[in-house]
């Protein structure tokens, strides 16, 4: 199979969908790898690289585009790359589809097969092609809101881990997921006062356990939520309901709570986001004010550490890719439930239930499009 990658046109994205140990491992199987002229520069993968691991360099996104039976990416198409895609290509990337209509729709008229990352699982349930990007992005968030909550950046100017005699910030994350548990050991590692809410008693217990006193676990629901927020410098929201738009935990009327200059952390924001005040923003324009509260809404947070996501993410994806590139698409999500759990949309029709009940759009069965 002839696998593309082209570069990531994204605001402030600096990684790339494939780097140069992927493609030696694609070449060595007998499929063909073309990249785009400067795709990796922005994760330190100079063209030389992916040359000497065997793939061509081309010189824009349209030829990419227009000779690769595979398209390998990291964020979702832009209108201009969707208007590339053609009937029969197979798209590889994230997706978040959710919170997306005309991302959605155009999918759908490309007729190309869309397989998105964030929505393929494993057989314990988790998601394996997320998991990466959710730890790097819960690392990121403590970081993100102790910037923010900076006097020059519109924040209340506290330090997260105070000082002698001066209280540390309180922080709150809601969610104790793979992005929680990432942004916990961060801020617990600044010194903060750190509370994680989560619906799970299990997963609650499991944080108690790993963190061993060095944070509060409490049971989330609107009521705790309210509680806390009038006490917390920092929230971070981090749920996550698969392929699905994120639930809206905090509402406009509820920023009435906090103390001015508090700062809010969105990093459900690819999935619509969970504080109703949310909205994407990015790496060059990463925050916005609402009500005296701070929001810093970045959709790709990972990309500003492109080297580390990229090879993170590439650890993760790669198993999948040859998969496809071997067997061809449906042949591979035939032999794992778990990859077809990531097809999204096929020639034509919506293949993800989550996506249809968000948007309003008919689905069609994946498992009948692979037996068909």
């Amino acid at each position: 199979m002839k696998i593309g990658c082209p570069t990531e046109i994204k605001a402030q994205e600096f990684r790339v969908g494939l780097t140069p140990a992927a493609a030696q491992e694609a070449v060595a199987r007998g499929h063909e790898v073309v990249i785009e002229t400067g795709a990796g520069r922005g994760a330190g993968f100079e063209d030389e690289a992916y040359r000497n691991a065997g793939a061509s360099i081309l010189g824009s996104a349209e030829e990419v585009f227009e000779s690769a039976e595979m398209i390998v990416k990291v964020k979702e198409p832009q209108a201009s790359e969707r208007k590339m895609l053609r009937k029969g290509q197979i798209l590889f990337a994230y997706l978040h589809l959710a919170p997306d209509p005309d991302q959605t729709h155009d999918l759908i008229a490309s007729g190309a097969t869309c397989i998105a990352y964030e929505t393929v699982t494993d057989d314990s349930g988790g998601l394996p092609l997320l998991a990466p990007m959710s730890e790097v992005a819960g690392r990121l968030a403590p970081q993100s809101g102790s910037w923010a909550l900076q006097k020059a950046n519109g924040g209340s100017g506290v330090l997260m881990g105070g000082v002698p005699g001066v209280r540390p910030a309180n922080v709150a994350i809601i969610g104790g997921g793979v992005v929680g548990a990432a942004a916990a050991r961060i801020a617990v590692g600044m010194g903060a006062n750190v509370t994680v809410l989560d619906r799970s008693v299990p997963r609650l217990s499991y944080l108690d356990d790993v963190f061993m006193g060095q944070l509060t676990t409490q049971h989330s629901d609107q009521a705790a939520i309210e509680e806390l927020l009038p006490r917390m410098d920092l929230v971070i929201g981090a749920v996550l309901i698969p392929g699905a738009a994120a639930p809206k935990l905090v509402s406009r009327d509820q920023l009435s709570l906090m103390k001015p200059g508090s700062v809010l952390v969105d990093v459900a924001i690819d999935q619509g986001g969970c504080f109703e005040t949310s909205k994407p923003t990015t790496h060059q324009d990463p925050i916005y004010e609402v009500d005296g509260i701070v929001h810093y809404c970045v959709a790709n947070m990972p990309g500003a550490v492109a080297r580390t996501s990229t090879l993170a993410l590439g650890n993760a994806t790669l198993p999948h890719m040859l998969a496809i590139a071997g067997k061809g698409w449906k042949q591979a999500c035939a032999d794992d439930p778990n990859l077809l759990n990531g097809l999204n949309v096929h020639d034509g029709a919506l293949t993800y239930a989550a996506v249809g009940n968000a948007l309003g759009i008919d689905v069609t069965d994946p498992e009948a499009v692979v037996r068909s």
